[in-house]
């Protein structure tokens, strides 16, 4: 076993987001309000978000936004992360490809959510803020926030998709442990949970359905905004502190990724990892591209449609263009549990759309066989998530075999997987299975959102 790491020094922790949608010849379509079905404002946001994060979602102008000094300060906790060779795993598939990883999982809670859960958190103490609520899928950003949360002297209120609620009870203790409250979802403390246990009391839950409980219950508790780990514009911003260190980490090691990779359920990490790298495919033409790797239980960039459509199950949201699978859709109940989302954020669907990115699906039982091997060359055992990136990288790496020809291969580790190893149980005894989602199923979901 064998890598090499590249480390920055305190000091290069990135002093400014990068906002990619300032470089973009094609702006992403706005965000509707489904009753008047025009476009939303700034103000529109105000009651559900902090204004600073509003502010940040609708900005189209500025490419880089000041990181404020105290989100920077606790930044330095685990910033900046290592990127590493890994030559354990060029080795072990025999390719000429340099395999490097950016290493997000040495954060406090193992994984990159922290990087927008702090400023989220932060804006929300700075408007004078109590009491912020949020949904999480596989808890790695539930576990982020009540981190960011109890750093900042908020109460937090999640509601944690309920096939994860069971299936990853340690991260709903480490949530717990920050001092959270974490409601399995659906739930019968709000409207939207009551109504969808109701039609189907034994449904085991989604983001969108979990997304649609903590906003009914951010919109009706005084002093109260709603946070979200993924999807939204601001979001992605406050993730390019992955990608703007892995720029200077690849000079450091004279090089430039031909390919640049993340996993993909909402977009955060991915975007963090990739927009960086394609503000100079946008801004100077260079040749780079960077692939989206989705579970093949929830194809949203490869199988789904892009329209306008609702990030929740309920409709509380805004419309969002994006590329989707329904906002009923009902996804399997994989382990890679962060992966279930029905939809793409807006930027990555205006950006795949316009054919400046590609996806691939990936099933279950591959991410685990990618995962495993990993872990035995690297040392590090994956989240189920990151599996489906590192699966994706080998994918590129035995291309470059086939061809004879070097690649140099850049993805991003977004987490660990040291509390998902009931999955690994799982898959090491062969009980795991890959699901496949039918064209009927995709259409018969899109049918419904199209009525909207």
């Amino acid at each position: 076993m064998s890598t090499k790491k590249f480390l920055l020094q305190e000091s290069d922790i990135p002093k400014a987001w990068y906002n990619i949608v300032a470089d973009m010849k094609n702006k992403p379509m706005p965000m509707l309000d489904p009753q008047t079905r025009k476009p939303m404002t700034e103000e529109d946001l105000h009651p559900l978000f902090s204004k600073a994060a509003a502010n940040q979602e609708m900005n189209t102008t500025d490419a880089w936004i000041d990181i404020p000094d105290e989100v920077r300060e606790l930044y330095k906790i685990w910033r900046p992360t290592p990127l590493v060779r890994a030559y354990g795993l060029e080795k072990a598939l025999d390719t000429p490809a340099h395999i490097y990883f950016k290493n997000e999982s040495v954060s406090p809670i193992g994984s990159h959510k922290l990087n927008s859960a702090i400023p989220q958190a932060y804006y929300c103490k700075q408007e004078g803020v109590s009491n912020i609520t949020t949904e999480t899928g596989a808890g790695q950003w539930g576990a982020a926030l009540s981190y960011a949360a109890k750093a900042f002297g908020l109460e937090l209120a999640v509601y944690m998709v309920k096939v994860s609620y069971h299936q990853k009870p340690y991260r709903r203790s480490i949530m717990q442990t920050f001092g959270a409250q974490v409601i399995a979802s659906p739930s019968m403390s709000t409207k939207a949970g009551r109504k969808i246990l109701t039609n189907n009391p034994n449904y085991q839950g989604s983001l969108g359905t979990a997304i649609s409980e903590a906003v009914e219950l951010a919109t009706q508790t005084p002093n109260c905004k709603y946070t979200l780990g993924s999807v939204m514009n601001h979001v992605m911003l406050h993730q390019t502190v992955i990608g703007i260190e892995a720029e200077k980490q690849m000079e450091m090691a004279g090089e430039y990724p031909d390919v640049v990779i993340g996993c993909f359920g909402g977009g955060s990490n991915f975007s963090g990892i990739t927009f960086p790298f394609l503000r100079h495919k946008l801004k100077d033409g260079k040749e780079i591209r960077v692939v989206a790797a989705e579970p093949a239980s929830c194809p949203k960039l490869t199988r789904g449609q892009f329209q306008y459509d609702f990030g929740d199950e309920a409709g509380y949201t805004p419309l969002l263009p994006m590329y989707t699978l329904g906002h009923n859709f009902s996804p399997a109940n994989i382990h890679a549990g962060g992966l279930r989302y029905h939809g793409a954020g807006s930027i990555v669907s205006q950006l795949q759309k316009d054919k400046l990115m590609s996806a691939v699906d990936i099933e279950q039982l591959e991410a685990f066989e990618a995962a495993t091997l990993f872990a035995r060359v690297e040392g590090i055992i994956p989240a189920p998530e990151s599996a489906h990136a590192i699966a994706a990288a080998i994918k590129e790496a035995k291309e470059a075999k086939e061809e004879g020809k070097k690649r140099v291969i850049l993805f991003n580790l977004s987490g660990h997987g040291l509390i998902d190893m009931a999955a690994y149980d799982q898959y090491l005894s062969g009980d795991l299975v890959n699901y496949a989602v039918t064209d009927e199923e995709v259409a018969k979901n899109l049918s419904e959102c199209d009525k909207i």
